[in-house]
């Protein structure tokens, strides 16, 4: 009986066993490419995309990347376009919502993490009382505030502007006083008068306290007749805000920033004095 040699794995026999039937005999084996060495003909292509959401932020925000992972202790609200109180405006308008900025602030102030607020302006005005409860929430926060006025700060703006701990106008930045108006039709002409009058008393005496200017000074400013057409009021315009004692100082970003660190080292400090 002739044995013929087996090619399996358990008995390879006298012919080198060959695990490959496409492979033949004697013959070694091509290289296989190792999957983990870059660079390798054969080597799976890594795929490197853009970051989750770029898409995104091209399309609303102008911008391929956002530095999510810094870490600040420092909290930017910007406030643009009108702002929106208990009626809503179109849906072409640029607005901010005070159901939506107050609720931030609420937060910030109750978060140990945020040591500093920095307000960046660029609105038209709005409603006046969303302005005015907007403005009230900044001034009695105990956290360190800056505001910066950037393009515009008309309007409702103006008691924003002026409700953080220290203010700053860009050089070109302009800012409108004018007396409170009604759009639409008014019924009750005496009464609707009155309750105009105390509102507009509401936003002389919150400017007046937080900023340097004095009542006469804004009064006047408020009723100029001759610089607006077909209204009554002043634009003030970077220097000239500083120089009515509207806003603390005329800067950027960066004179901004270095002011609201300048402000929490100050109440580090204060602190500090607290606990010895």
């Amino acid at each position: 009986m002739v044995m013929r040699p087996s090619y399996t794995a358990d008995n390879p026999g006298q012919v080198p066993f060959n695990p490959n039937p496409l492979q033949p005999p004697g013959i070694p084996p091509m290289p296989q490419p190792n999957p983990a060495a870059p660079g390798v003909p054969g080597t799976p292509k890594r795929v490197t995309g853009q970051a989750k959401g770029t898409l995104e932020n091209i399309k609303e925000l102008g911008t391929p990347t956002i530095p999510e992972n810094i870490k600040s202790n420092i909290h930017c609200v910007t406030i643009v376009g009108q702002i929106e109180g208990h009626i809503m405006l179109p849906a072409q308008n640029k607005t901010t919502k005070y159901e939506h900025i107050i609720p931030q602030l609420v937060g910030i102030e109750q978060d140990d993490n945020v040591e500093g607020v920095l307000l960046v302006l660029n609105t038209v005005g709005g409603d006046v009382e969303a302005g005015l409860a907007i403005a009230e929430v900044v001034a009695t926060m105990t956290k360190p505030t800056v505001t910066l006025v950037l393009g515009g700060g008309h309007s409702i703006g103006v008691p924003i502007a002026v409700s953080s701990k220290y203010s700053y106008i860009a050089p070109t930045a302009s800012m409108t006083i004018h007396p409170i108006r009604l759009n639409g039709l008014v019924i009750g002409v005496p009464q609707t008068y009155d309750y105009l009058d105390k509102m507009q008393d509401r936003v002389i005496r919150f400017v007046t306290e937080h900023s340097r200017v004095t009542e006469e000074k804004f009064r006047q400013l408020m009723f100029k007749t001759g610089e607006l057409a077909r209204d009554i009021g002043t634009v003030v315009i970077g220097k000239d805000a500083v120089e009515t004692g509207l806003i603390d100082a005329v800067g950027g970003v960066g004179q901004a920033m270095c002011k609201l660190k300048e402000l929490i080292e100050e109440q580090k400090g204060k602190e500090r004095c607290q606990l010895q």
